[in-house]
């Protein structure tokens, strides 16, 4: 309970904008460090090196206090993100905050396995596709889903940006049928130095594109969504 783990930032309550939960109330406990470099990551400043210094190490006891601080003390979704959370201590802060009710959820590339993973209410895993120049191993996932030991609910959440993504995302998922899989249409913003603005009528495009895919090839099992704080906000931080 006394490791601290590096936090690069803690914010909320706000709505979350990705996968099985997006639109539900969250706070989010971002942590620096990963250990994947995605060409179009959008939270740099929680994963290079050059940001270290700005990365505040917290206790599993005051990272749990902030929470409850934005919460009002009420039971909260927490959203444990990064980075990649998974190289983080976050077993004290899952058992310090289920003791004040909150959920956990936590969202990883699954490049490492965790035996906490089992503590989690829901562990979704974001293998990278061909155009992060990053790409997850499958026997890398398949730790993951044996260390969650059938305890948390488990998804897929997949980027695409183009067919070579749609054609990863469609193999990847054919591995685990048992998945829900959800598919995040790609924001090339990061790319191209945009600041906080965010091309909503490219996204929407984007939108259509991979959903008119999805439906021509019958993938019924599939869920399309764009990022919905993105639409919301653009690509502000911290929302």
């Amino acid at each position: 309970m006394t490791k601290q783990i590096r936090i690069s930032e803690i914010f909320g309550p706000t709505i979350q904008g990705e996968g099985p939960l997006i639109g539900q109330p969250t706070v989010f406990v971002r942590t620096g460090g990963c250990d994947y470099r995605c060409v179009w990551c959008d939270t740099l400043y929680a994963v290079l090196p050059e940001h270290r210094d700005s990365w505040t190490p917290m206790t599993p006891a005051e990272i749990v206090s902030r929470v409850n601080e934005l919460a009002g003390g009420q039971p909260v979704l927490v959203s444990l993100s990064g980075g990649n959370p998974a190289l983080q201590p976050l077993d004290g802060v899952i058992a310090l905050g289920r003791s004040d009710g909150h959920r956990f959820a936590l969202e990883t590339q699954g490049s490492v396995a965790q035996a906490w993973f089992a503590q989690l209410d829901w562990l979704i895993l974001s293998p990278k596709p061909p155009s992060s120049q990053t790409m997850t191993d499958a026997s890398s996932v398949e730790a993951c889903l044996a260390a969650a030991r059938g305890h948390p609910r488990c998804a897929l959440k997949i980027v695409v940006f183009d067919d070579a993504d749609y054609a990863y995302a469609r193999a990847t998922a054919a591995l685990y049928p048992a998945l829900p899989v959800y598919l995040q249409v790609g924001n090339p913003a990061p790319l191209s130095n945009a600041g906080e603005r965010a091309d909503i009528d490219d996204l929407m495009r984007r939108l259509r594109w991979l959903a008119g895919k999805v439906i021509a090839d019958r993938w019924f099992a599939a869920h399309v969504l764009p990022q919905l704080h993105v639409l919301a906000w653009g690509n502000k931080r911290g929302v």
